[in-house]
């Protein structure tokens, strides 16, 4: 990474949005098994690598997208996105009164549990 992710998390938001919008519509006119015309239910896109990262994506059923980006070779983490929005996200930030819909989560104890279960999967 060529600059402190603080000096463009903006920036980057924008352009992870983009790529994921754009590699979603993408696996969904390609699939197969969807009919034309077919509601757009679901995602067919979990994941993608490069030579130097890997970026696992899911879509949820509150229209909530959680990506994580990890090195190259981590493996399927489809149970570990389930877990992080069912038991962190939907436990720990939706649940919380000051959460506002749409909005970024500002829980210290969500971020400090999402950051120790992150690392407990390579520790």
């Amino acid at each position: 990474r060529p600059r402190a992710p603080e000096a463009g998390l903006a920036e980057d938001a924008k352009l992870m949005f983009g790529l994921l919008f754009s590699l979603r519509a993408f696996c969904v006119k390609v699939d197969p098994g969807r009919a034309p015309g077919e509601a757009d239910e679901g995602s067919v896109f979990h994941s993608f690598a490069t030579d130097t990262y890997e970026l696992h994506y899911m879509d949820t059923p509150s229209g909530t997208k959680i990506a994580l980006v990890t090195s190259p070779g981590a493996g399927d983490l489809c149970a570990a996105l389930r877990h992080i929005y069912g038991a962190l996200y939907a436990g720990l930030a939706l649940k919380n009164p000051a959460h506002e819909a749409g909005a970024a989560v500002r829980s210290e104890r969500f971020c400090a549990e999402l950051d120790k279960y992150v690392a407990s999967l390579w520790g």
